[in-house]
């Protein structure tokens, strides 16, 4: 019974020093932008510096290398930090609540949406799995998600907006969508559940019970810091082995050999792309480098996506950590249906942009 003598709700608490924290985070904003605006005429004049020959292979890559690892290392930075404020909204049991008792169909497309901005990544894959299955999501839903995190993630995203233009950006994030919507909903269609591990089909659906929490303003700068330290932290070094390589390829490899390996009219370029990637480990603040001296150098834009898709979505050890859960029937299954997803991507970008 309610009335006069009911307990109040509880009022959030407000941090004393939430003016500074915000104040701090515009300051942090304006001085990357300042120093970002700077990176091009320094990476030149340490370059001119040197005892290096103008336009040789050694001074171009040696530009390319000075210039992006600052850049790409500062655009990862800022990308994760603001996704780390937008992921602050959201929880694993939250995106399981959202995604329970979900239809296939319009499942797929909400379980494809929140896989851009949900967290997700190899370690997490097992326990995002059992606990989607667990809450009732059909398993086509679900491999949507798992699809849509990884392949179409705020970083990659990021980079390619900076990188390759918006219009590169958007038809990736079109197409990246389309595959984890399609493949997912294949995949249920295909009605594969009894391709489970045993004990993930013993797992029965429970209630779920999402925290009550109250998350301030400054919760949620904080959690943005926390996913820098957590992921540029992780992924440095695969970042600079993407950049030394693309600043390899972009020196010494010749205009010629990409345009006859992964031009648009080598037919075979786009599956030789995805075989090619597939046993490769890397993410997307690691690949994207390569694929910016790939495109520079004349590589075909599908071809070199394709690349990158295979590279993201279906690598190696993401598919060793999923046996846990799916039997080789199924992880051949899920290869198949996403590896012709992506082959048609290839084909159209390069139809589209060719």
């Amino acid at each position: 019974m309610t009335g006069c003598c009911s307990t109040p709700a509880p009022t959030p608490v407000r941090h004393p020093h939430t003016a500074a924290w915000i104040a701090g985070t515009v300051a942090f904003v304006a001085v990357w932008f300042l120093i970002y605006g700077q990176l091009r005429p320094a990476a030149d004049r340490i370059v001119a510096a040197l005892p290096l020959e103008p336009g040789s292979p050694a001074a171009e890559a040696l530009t390319f290398f000075v210039y992006d690892t600052p850049k790409v290392l500062m655009l990862l930075t800022l990308v994760v930090f603001a996704m780390g404020i937008v992921r602050s909204f959201f929880s694993p049991e939250r995106t399981r609540a959202l995604l329970a008792g979900r239809r296939e169909g319009l499942g797929n497309v909400a379980a494809a949406g929140l896989g851009i901005v949900t967290p997700f990544c190899s370690c997490s894959a097992v326990p995002l799995f059992i606990g989607f299955v667990s809450a009732g999501v059909p398993l086509g839903v679900t491999f949507s998600f798992l699809i849509a995190a990884p392949m179409v993630n705020e970083v990659a995203l990021g980079l390619l907006f900076a990188l390759v233009g918006w219009k590169v950006a958007l038809t990736y994030l079109g197409f990246g969508l389309g595959v984890a919507i399609v493949s997912g909903w294949v995949i249920g269609r295909l009605h594969l559940e009894g391709w489970l591990q045993d004990w993930v089909r013993n797992v029965r659906a429970g209630a779920i019970d999402l925290p009550v929490e109250t998350v301030t303003v400054v919760d949620r700068i904080r959690a943005g810091i926390d996913a820098v330290k957590d992921i540029v932290g992780k992924v440095w070094i695969w970042i600079l082995a993407g950049i030394a390589a693309g600043a390899a390829i972009h020196g010494w490899v010749p205009v010629d050999l990409i345009a006859a390996i992964m031009g648009r009219e080598a037919w075979w370029s786009v599956p030789a792309a995805v075989v090619i990637g597939i046993p490769m480990y890397s993410n997307a603040a690691g690949i994207i480098p390569v694929v910016e001296a790939l495109l520079a150098k004349g590589a075909a834009l599908g071809t070199v996506l394709a690349f990158m898709m295979s590279v993201i979505a279906l690598s190696l050890p993401e598919m060793i950590i999923l046996r846990r859960v799916l039997t080789f029937r199924l992880i051949a299954v899920f290869v198949a249906v996403v590896g012709l997803g992506i082959l048609a991507v290839g084909y159209l970008f390069n139809a589209l942009f060719g």
